[in-house]
């Protein structure tokens, strides 16, 4: 099998360098007849994606990079190669804003000011170091622009007429910064002052395009340029990032088979699971195809490993997600389904007045599950089991500010039986959380949302609300060392949850399973809203 492994194409899982791509041979999943598309439109040139990190977005600004340098070989057998594109050059002005410094606004000023510089001499323009950097960006505007009419009406047949501006990340050094708000307020102002130099030269401008996770609003870039097109929720760009099923079958099935077996899984059996774990993203209103989160895939297909395993938390937590999460309460959410959201609820205009909802779309925590035209409203949910137990962990963590590792501990204990460790610990967890003013009725479901997302946070299969013949089982969790059946009740002793999962055989469809199997029941007071009382019993039959 490790011959095999070694004749595999090679998987891209570091570099976002389209450039670098090619020339080692790496898989490319070809997205440039959407490319093609967007930079054929000449009525709409200025235009505007969002989309979750780590999905393309970067590689996807570095090909048009590429593709307006005119470097055709680089394009080799892919579709755009096989269009009308005439692969004429033109000067490009290239912004990643990614990794600029927030720790204070001067600091940032400095680092911002210093990297435009740099890019808009890499672009050809010789900076005036008596202006400002956004007054140098107008004039490296005003002069690429020229130079370009210059150099086409020359040599036409190489040479094409106004500026490419490609700004990757426009929004990350806001979202940074959002634990200090007024500090994020400053640094909007500064980038906005170089955003507004785009306002008058549009002209100029053969073509815009511009990424980020969050759209906001208030940012001068969507003030200044009135007609920016936003294709973030376009139906015809719905799987221009991302993998749809069919292009994970086209380019990967000879990782996936070896993997597969590396597995002990039959491939129909290996496809299903790889789905359920990375599969679910859906950027459209109107086009119910989903799409699985690139780098998952590659890193899942690279390392092999015998079983499937959260890879995009790895990469990192948004850390504007994270700055605004920790004043943030989470439990009043049911991240499943999410009913009635209107589309006004993606963008973020005021950055004082932000929503979970929002962040969490936009950071892919939360994706479209269905549309409803009429009312133009969606319903949202979680997007996949990968993206689902790393929010579980994230809203465990932030929720009783307490750590990663004492959550693991916590299910731990769950999974190795140890009754007294887990029911201290679950009993700590709910005295710590911030239940507010919205939650006037303290029902079951309250609790269930916590219990919810601490046990799917540490690797256990949950089903809520677990639908069988005689009723639902508030939570039923699943695991290689047992299935655990839990009841909850609120101002009700914990004989009643027993009562209620014997009546009803709660854990009868699992004793096939030929695992241990656990009664749990949970009493909670409801003016108090503290566990009061729990206990943990074997299944018999």
């Amino acid at each position: 099998m490790q011959d095999t492994e070694q004749t595999l194409p090679k998987i891209n899982d570091v570099s976002d360098d389209f450039a670098e791509l090619r020339k080692n041979d790496a898989i490319y999943v070809d997205k440039t007849a959407f490319v093609h598309k967007l930079v054929s439109d000449r009525n709409s040139n200025i235009v505007f994606v969002s989309r979750p990190r780590r999905f393309g977005k970067s590689l996807t600004v570095s090909l048009l990079k590429n593709l307006f340098n005119g470097r055709r070989e680089l394009f080799k057998g892919l579709a755009i190669e096989k269009t009308d594109w005439k692969w004429l050059k033109h000067p490009v002005i290239y912004f990643r804003f990614n990794e600029l410094t927030t720790i204070s606004v001067e600091e940032f000023a400095a680092d911002f000011e210093s990297y435009v510089i740099g890019q808009l001499q890499d672009a050809g323009f010789a900076c005036d170091t008596n202006l400002s950097c956004w007054q140098n960006f107008g004039k490296a505007i005003d002069f690429l622009a020229e130079k370009s009419r210059r150099d086409a009406r020359e040599r036409p047949d190489e040479f094409g007429e106004g500026v490419v501006i490609l700004i990757d990340e426009y929004d990350a050094p806001v979202g940074h910064a959002l634990a200090d708000v007024e500090k994020a307020e400053k640094i909007r102002d500064r980038m906005s002052s170089l955003y507004a130099q785009m306002k008058s030269r549009t002209g100029d401008i053969r073509f815009l395009f511009m990424t980020g996770v969050s759209k906001f609003t208030k940012l001068s870039v969507f003030s200044a340029l009135s007609n920016i097109k936003d294709v973030s929720l376009l139906d015809s760009y719905a799987t221009m990032f991302g993998y749809t099923e069919e292009e994970l079958g086209e380019y990967f099935e000879p990782h996936m088979r070896v993997h597969a077996a590396k597995m002990g899984l039959s491939y129909e059996d290996y496809r299903a699971e790889m789905k359920r774990w990375y599969n679910g993203f859906r950027f459209a209103r109107n086009v119910e195809t989903t799409v699985y989160n690139p780098i998952s895939v590659a890193y899942t297909l690279k390392n092999m490993e015998p079983h499937f395993t959260a890879t995009w938390a790895t990469t990192g937590r948004p850390s504007m997600l994270m700055n605004y999460l920790r004043r943030e309460d989470l439990l009043s959410i049911d991240y499943e389904k999410m009913e009635e959201v209107p589309g006004a609820a993606f963008d973020v205009a005021d950055l004082r007045n932000l929503t979970a909802t929002a962040l969490l779309f936009q950071a892919g925590y939360l994706t479209i599950k269905g549309y409803d035209a009429d009312a133009d409203d969606y319903t949202l949910g979680v997007p996949d089991e990968e993206v689902r137990r790393d929010l579980a962990t994230l809203i465990a963590g932030v929720a009783a500010d307490k750590t990663d590792v004492w959550a693991a501990n916590l299910g731990k204990a769950l999974l190795h039986a140890n009754w007294p460790k887990f029911f201290v610990g679950l009993k700590s967890l709910y005295a710590h959380l911030p239940y507010g003013p919205t939650e006037e009725s303290i029902q079951e479901f309250s609790f269930e949302r916590v219990l919810y997302t601490l046990l799917a946070s540490q690797g256990v299969e949950v089903v809520a609300e677990d639908r069988q013949a005689d009723g639902r089982a508030d939570i039923v969790a699943k695991h290689k060392k047992g299935i655990y059946v839990f009841e909850l009740k609120v101002g009700e002793p914990v004989d009643e949850a027993f009562t209620q999962i014997r009546e009803k055989g709660y854990a009868d469809p699992y004793r096939a399973s030929g695992k241990p199997i656990w009664l749990i029941g949970l009493s909670f007071d409801r003016e108090s809203r503290k566990l009061v009382d729990c206990a943990a019993r074997p299944y018999e039959a």
